[in-house]
């Protein structure tokens, strides 16, 4: 059984940082979660340094605790993880990154291991969603982002973070029929912008109508969308209004606040969660940290879902 360093025993700024200060460990044996990084950003459109992101969530990381007061759950009674480390990318070469990312994650998913994955730009996730369709099949996608990313192309480039979700459309990889996007906002080329997602396939809702229809008639719209089906969450920090999360490449005002966004994550209990991703940190303009400090939190109540899907699975054992 993997767990955290007690940091009433050890000072958190002692050691090298990991995520919660899990042991770092390139395994598959005995753990139920792992947590990796993939720190490529060569596919943004505007600020780049996402792929600082993975080093600068940990950093804060070490500042959580394994007990979740909010779901009420000591998360390492009932779940093993580590921090897995860095898949190795190729700065500039996002298909060969793209082949590096589905054979890293293989292994991990071969043993039905949950990664939470911190990013890097969201051109990652195409390569991930390879990964998990191959293991699988077609995944339910739960997408948190003030963008629906299913542009065809960036100044002619069909593989940028404004892309994936198209390009996993075309190449299989999801079940769209069962599949949302939540939060969508923000000035558009054109009125098809948001159309265009929903003509794919995609149930889409917006942040003005996250508003008018409220929290829990959204997570409601969530659980009801992805049924029974394999589950893949890709959560973009841009989901936060820039308030509460300014590191990121491409804000959007009018999100929501950082509390909300943990109880959308919260609200995910009870889903076949496969895995997760949160992506688009940078750090350079983290003022404070505060984009850390939710993006931490964001990766922790993934991690607290794995712990919950286990003691369900432990109860009816028992």
């Amino acid at each position: 059984m993997f767990k955290p360093k007690d940091s009433s025993k050890s000072p958190r700024f002692c050691g090298i940082p990991t995520f919660m200060r899990l042991e770092q460990r390139t395994t598959t044996e005995n753990v139920d979660f792992v947590v990796l990084g993939i720190p490529f950003d060569t596919a943004q459109s505007f600020r780049v340094g996402a792929r600082l992101g993975p080093q600068h969530i940990r950093g804060f990381s070490t500042l959580l605790r394994p007990y979740n007061p909010e779901q009420e759950i000591q998360i390492f009674d009932y779940c093993s993880g580590v921090d897995y480390g860095d898949l190795d990318v190729i700065p500039g070469n996002i298909l060969g990154t793209y082949d590096q990312i589905t054979a890293g994650l293989a292994p991990i998913l071969e043993k039905q291991i949950v990664p939470i994955i911190l990013g890097g730009d969201h051109s990652i996730t195409l390569g991930n969603l390879r990964a998990f369709a191959k293991q699988y099949g077609p995944m339910a996608l739960v997408h948190f982002d003030s963008h629906n990313d299913t542009w065809d192309n960036y100044y002619g480039e069909k593989y940028m973070h404004g892309t994936p979700f198209l390009r996993a459309v075309e190449e299989g990889l999801l079940d769209v029929e069962h599949s949302i996007q939540v939060g969508i906002r923000g000035p558009l080329y054109e009125p098809d912008d948001v159309e265009d997602a929903r003509r794919l396939g995609f149930e889409v809702i917006t942040m003005k109508q996250v508003r008018e229809m409220g929290q829990q008639e959204v997570l409601l719209r969530i659980h009801q969308r992805v049924k029974k089906q394999p589950v893949y969450v890709s959560f973009d920090i841009d989901f936060i209004d820039p308030a509460y999360a300014p590191g990121t490449g491409t804000p959007e005002v009018g999100g929501p606040t950082s509390y909300e966004a943990l109880s959308y994550v919260r609200g995910l209990d009870g889903i076949n969660l496969k895995g997760f991703d949160l992506v688009e940190v940078l750090p350079a303009y983290d003022s404070g940290e505060i984009t850390a400090v939710v993006a931490s939190n964001v990766a922790y109540e993934m991690i607290t879902l794995v712990a919950m899907q286990k003691r369900r699975i432990k109860g009816v054992e028992q």
